[in-house]
């Protein structure tokens, strides 16, 4: 039925009144939006941190990749924040160095949200790429975080680095590639490091030295046939390597835990290794360390790696760490 002139200009005017998904409303729902992102901060986060480091957009939006990046973030403080708590009750604070920093975001979000509070302690990040370093420094000045230094230098170089104390409380290392996490480690035992925090990221120095045996291994061991297909040898050689670190630690005096970071959907790259500093050297992890690296066939090229040294007769035995 057709509809009166009475009737089309009072649907006209009702039309008119209501929201606009183009206009007004579509303001308000942006306008909205920010308060319900905020809410996933944690409790005295800046917001200005936050928009310096892109983790924010400038009008207080979270993309996928940037939630997904504080969600990392987040996880690991969670970790790490009863480790400085046991280490603040000195006048000093505690100290921590960030290896493989990248644009520093665990190292900014850390003093933040612990370090500005306690009013003492201090920072430093390490990082090859002198882009990230120059901005990390512009921004620690911009924001006042005085308690901050970063060093242009690698995880290997900054063991002997003048501008690092000859004491670190807490070594960290964020998806440090490669053998940097070994390096971080070598650094946390030369510095007498209270606890380490690591999250592995890909490993290529065991599978290099997995495939070079490989035909030998296969005639030896039936062991061999898991690393035979290239794709096996490379997760082999990432899950050895983590599981030869551990013992390293473990033989070193340290507590240790792995745990995942966050949900694997975030991340492939998921594996937590916490370690505490106990002073109890566990002989039995030196033992199944070198047990594990001859069964594969590894003690002469990667022994040294991992604390083990030959002594009369090729015969290795567990290298002391450092004493604490």
């Amino acid at each position: 039925m057709a509809m009166t002139k009475a009737a089309k200009e009072k649907a006209a005017r009702t039309h008119s009144q209501a929201p606009d998904s183009s206009g007004s409303g579509a303001d308000a729902k942006a306008k909205a939006a920010p308060t319900g992102e905020l809410s996933e901060l944690r409790p005295g986060q800046s917001v200005e941190l936050l928009k310096e480091l892109h983790i924010l957009t400038r009008d207080g939006r979270l993309n996928q990749d940037s939630r997904r990046k504080l969600k990392q973030v987040y996880h690991l403080f969670n970790f790490i924040e009863p480790l400085l708590a046991e280490l603040s009750t000195t006048s000093q604070g505690p100290t921590l160095a960030d290896h493989g920093a990248g644009k520093s975001y665990l190292g900014f979000i850390l003093y933040d949200l612990y370090f500005k509070a306690l009013g003492r302690g201090h920072i430093y990040g390490v990082e090859t790429r002198a882009e990230l370093v120059e901005k990390s420094r512009v921004l620690a000045h911009k924001l006042g975080f005085q308690r901050m230094s970063f060093l242009n230098v690698s995880v290997a170089e900054s063991t002997g680095a003048d501008e690092l104390p000859a004491h670190i409380d807490v070594v960290t290392a964020l998806h440090a590639c490669d053998t940097a996490t070994d390096d971080a480690i070598a650094f946390g035992l030369q510095k007498n490091a209270r606890a380490m925090v690591l999250v592995p990221c890909c490993q290529a120095e065991m599978a290099a030295c997995l495939r070079q045996g490989k035909a030998l291994q296969l005639a030896r061991t039936p062991l061999a046939e898991l690393w035979r297909h290239p794709l096996h040898t490379r997760e082999l050689g990432s899950q050895v390597t983590n599981v030869l670190r551990c013992l390293y630690l473990e033989a070193s005096g340290y507590q240790v835990t792995v745990t995942e970071l966050v949900g694997w959907e975030h991340s492939m790259k998921n594996e937590l290794i916490i370690a505490r500093y106990t002073g109890q050297k566990k002989r039995s992890a030196s033992d199944r360390l070198r047990a594990i690296l001859e069964e594969f066939g590894l003690d002469r090229a990667l022994g040294a790696r991992f604390g083990l040294k030959p002594q009369a007769g090729d015969t290795l035995v567990a290298a002391d760490a450092v004493p604490h």
